[in-house]
């Protein structure tokens, strides 16, 4: 079986709980996903089994949908509820436009820096090991970007405290713990993530997605590799596919006369099944393959 599952996490376990669940499912250690979701976060995780681990590399770039809710107020070393509480503020009044206006200057391209406790290695030690032990460690900024933001429910008092529910779409590498507390430093409030909830990642939606119970009862859809890419600009004419199943260059002009352009990445099919996904590199000066299946 060669095939991607998109799976519904559910709250407390980790990305690697689900994958050793899969291994267990299917029988076969050749299990791999697309994007880590933290132990909390619930929503789309997507799953390849065998052959469709190869794909990970590309489809781990695919940009991400999220609910969140954010919490004016009090802020923790994890950035989220389940972490000691660092500082807690009395947030007196906070309207939806006072929000609005700050969600939209966060549109388009932000340096980020990605929370203490989490998977980023630093020398070859995640964060988060350093964060267990109390060591200090620096942290360097990257850049991300915030396709779409916006507020999806009223800014509502709880307790001395404000929340409201965003949803992003954001690129690869985007912490939605990082982006809820600059949020809230920006409205003047030490602030957390509340929930989480990824709700797509590159084509697959959550309406598309099974639980773990479903996946073990066999109530379930799986999806093949080439519907994975079908993002992607794909080819399906002989000469290129005896090119792609020996690994040969493709020229610029043979793509631009059949797709009328010349995509950075294209996928290569044959009777319905992916064989290849070729980009195009300048030093070369024409499509190479950086992934056959035979």
């Amino acid at each position: 079986m060669n095939k991607i599952i998109v799976v519904n996490k559910a709250a407390g376990m980790t990305s690697h709980d689900v994958v050793n669940k899969i291994r267990k499912i299917f029988n076969t250690k050749k299990v791999g996903h697309t994007g880590t979701l933290d132990p909390d976060a619930t929503g789309v995780l997507v799953v390849c089994i065998n052959d469709a681990t190869k794909l990970v590399q590309f489809l781990e770039a695919d940009s991400k949908w999220y609910i969140a809710e954010v919490l004016v107020g009090r802020s923790t070393d994890t950035f989220d509820k389940s972490g000691n509480t660092i500082k807690e503020v009395p947030v007196l009044k906070l309207s939806n436009e006072e929000v609005d206006e700050c969600l939209n200057t966060f549109k388009g391209k932000i340096s980020q820096i990605p929370p203490m406790y989490s998977a980023i290695k630093v020398n070859g030690k995640k964060l988060y090991e350093y964060a267990r032990n109390n060591q200090i460690v620096e942290i360097e900024p990257r850049t991300v970007e915030i396709f779409e933001i916006s507020r999806i429910t009223d800014v509502i008092k709880d307790g001395e405290f404000y929340k409201f529910q965003i949803k992003v779409h954001v690129s690869k590498g985007t912490y939605i713990r990082s982006l809820c507390v600059a949020i809230c430093d920006k409205l003047g409030y030490p602030g957390l993530m509340n929930s989480l909830i990824r709700t797509k990642t590159g084509v697959w939606n959550i309406e598309e997605s099974s639980t773990i119970l479903d996946i073990e009862h066999g109530n379930f859809k799986s999806y093949s590799m080439l519907e994975a890419v079908k993002n992607l600009p794909s080819i399906e004419e002989e000469d290129c596919v005896y090119k792609a199943l020996h690994g040969m260059k493709i020229s610029p002009s043979k793509i631009y006369d059949i797709l009328c352009e010349n995509p950075q990445r294209i996928a290569i099919k044959q009777d319905d099944k992916l064989i290849a996904i070729y980009d195009f590199d300048k030093e070369i000066k024409g499509y190479r393959a950086v992934r056959v299946w035979n």
